[in-house]
């Protein structure tokens, strides 16, 4: 199967440099690593094309050409659905053990519970969760109020399941693992989009699959699995948009008379790109995404930013002179109007639940305590609300009691301080054993995943700011967004599992970095610097030890995701078994 290596298909948003010689910038920066833009054609650069597997790939197989043709169409979601398949089977195996309510379910089960009952979370008896477990039917649901400080949308989703399946564990984790289950598939179209290869795009898919801490957290009733679920769904809707907003302009663009696509600044800097919908549903993404958590603000931010830098790049290549001209008169307004309105808009209709019934927390406090003032012209519900998110929001950065598991975010990359969910010992493992036994669901990623994830975000980086790639700045920022935020709260009571929010954008990193050491298929790229055309032996030769390198590396890395299984899943353990996992002091 041939891949995609990032020399391949880049597709710069930059516009040509006229002239026989580059900027003197761009000289002084091949120290490190820069190259000049390779000479691609203009429809080609607007659309790349999907790679293929070369026709001795088939020949091997003693495939025939239609058959192979056939197989190569239904592979784009054969191979993606064949990977989540094998990742809803790892997440929904055994899934409501533990039979415990463990670590922030207490909160998230039992409002999902009233949501989905009343419409509005109340307030729980602290002692409650043993009899839930025993005897769910026995509990009624309080009409009491209680004060949450997140929005609706996670404990809703949490609600589904339990309305189906019962106030159980697989109940309230059912929802949870369905969508990661669905974000491994949606990864593995993003990544084959993304990188133009089916491979690749599978491998990254397989990655996220393999991943202990999204694993844990598809299998967790909390809402960081569901917020990364909406996040992904968003960077996949403005990828597809920018691919239509491309071929708009390339299809608008005129041809020479041997058919060849040229560059015309007056389409490029006038052309309207019409009505774009995927944008649309990215906003309704984005708008799920921060009524899930508020983090999800940030991400609505950095995404919006991204989205008009790609319509800058397709106008440049397009042949615009003034292309940031060109968007600010034909594209910002559009696209703030269908993101942020709309995720806003989204946002309101989600505390539906609490505005109708009239029975939450700080429901009336518009009527009673709020009269008067400023903004009394606004319907009451609408003050309410205000006041409640500005109380929530008092309590999120004055959030700064200790606790065992918090860690700063500098560490999360290198998974300095994991979250233990559950924990416990006992006499034997079986009645034939002696000594403990332990059982735990620790709440962290595969360690060499992550830690090749350091390189790899090291590689993009580079790649981004020397190669000018696009593909490596849309995963730089789709990590940037879910990780730096959280570094101007570092007083802030926080913990690792708020990194599951760019683990998809970590897995893309880590598949571009094995894409650049499986290179590109023989006859692509350059050759003088690749050394890889047809027939070239070192070429073939760098390929098979590349080929090696990386699939030692992705073995290895499902190795340490079956090595740690246990501690993933709460399966029981002698101690010694279970102190041999806990690799770093701090992990215990």
């Amino acid at each position: 199967m041939t891949s995609t290596a990032p020399e391949a298909h880049q597709g710069h948003d930059a516009g040509d440099h006229t002239g026989d010689q580059p900027p003197s910038w761009q000289r002084r920066l091949r120290r490190f690593g820069h190259s000049p833009r390779p000479e691609t054609a203009l429809r080609e650069r607007l659309d790349p094309p999907y790679t293929r597997p070369g026709r001795q790939f088939w020949d091997v197989l003693a495939v025939p050409p239609a058959l192979a043709d056939r197989l190569v169409r239904r592979s784009a979601w054969g191979g993606p659905l064949l990977v989540a398949l094998v990742a809803g089977v790892l997440r929904f195996w055994n899934l409501g053990s533990p039979k415990a309510v463990i670590f922030d379910e207490t909160y998230y089960a039992k409002d999902a519970w009233a949501l989905i009952n009343q419409g509005y979370e109340g307030s729980w008896p602290k002692d409650v969760d043993k009899l839930i477990l025993k005897d769910p039917s026995s509990v009624d649901v309080p009409v009491d109020p209680g004060y949450v400080v997140h929005p609706p949308v996670g404990k809703w989703i949490i609600g589904i399941g339990e309305q189906i399946f019962g106030f159980t564990p697989f109940g309230w984790r059912f929802m949870v693992a369905l969508l990661g289950t669905i974000s491994v598939l949606m990864l593995c179209r993003i990544g084959r989009r993304l990188f133009r290869s089916t491979f690749l795009g599978c491998l990254a898919g397989t990655l996220l699959a393999v991943d202990g801490l999204h694993f844990v957290m598809s299998r967790t009733a909390l809402l960081d699995l569901v917020l990364m679920f909406f996040v992904l769904a968003s960077f996949g809707c403005l990828l597809v948009d920018r691919d239509r907003a491309r071929r708009r302009l390339a299809a608008a663009l005129p041809t020479d008379e041997e058919g060849v696509l040229r560059p015309d600044v007056h389409v490029a800097e006038t052309l309207r790109l019409g009505p774009r919908p995927w944008r649309i549903a990215a906003g309704v993404m984005l708008g799920l995404a921060f009524a899930t958590k508020w983090n999800g603000l940030y991400i609505l931010a950095a995404f919006g930013v991204m989205t008009v830098l790609w319509d800058v790049g397709a106008r440049r290549t397009a042949g615009a002179r003034q292309p940031h001209r060109a968007v600010m008169l034909r594209d910002l307004l559009p696209a703030f109007v269908s993101t942020v309105p709309v995720a806003i808009g989204t946002y309101l209709v989600s505390w539906t639940g609490w505005i109708v019934t009239g029975k939450g927390y700080y429901r009336d406090w518009a009527a009673t305590e709020g009269k008067g003032g400023t903004w009394s012209w606004l319907p009451d519900w609408l003050r309410s609300l205000w006041h409640y998110e500005h109380q929530v929001f008092e309590f999120h950065v004055g959030l700064t009691s200790g606790h065992t598991y918090e860690s700063n975010p500098w560490s999360w990359i290198v998974l300095g301080r994991p979250v233990s969910y559950f924990y416990e010992e006992k006499a034997g493992c079986t009645a034939s054993e002696t000594g403990k036994c332990a059982r735990e669901v620790l709440a962290i990623g595969t360690p060499l995943l992550w830690w090749a994830g350091c390189v790899a975000l090291l590689y993009v980086l580079w790649r981004w700011f020397f190669r000018r790639d696009w593909r490596a700045g849309a995963i730089a920022c789709g990590v940037a967004a879910g990780w730096v935020p959280w570094f101007f709260y570092q007083e802030r009571t926080i913990f690792l599992f708020y990194a599951v929010v760019f683990v998809p954008f970590l897995c893309l990193a880590v598949t571009m970095l094995i894409g650049a050491l499986l290179g590109p298929a023989a006859g692509t790229g350059s050759k003088q610097e690749l050394g890889l055309a047809t027939g070239d032996p070192t070429g073939e030769r760098r390929r098979t030890l590349g080929a090696i390198a990386a699939g030692v590396l992705v073995l290895l890395i499902i190795w340490n995701f079956v090595y740690f299984w246990p501690v993933y899943t709460g399966t029981s353990l002698p101690e010694n078994s279970w102190r041999d996992r806990m690799w770093l002091d701090t992990w215990v």
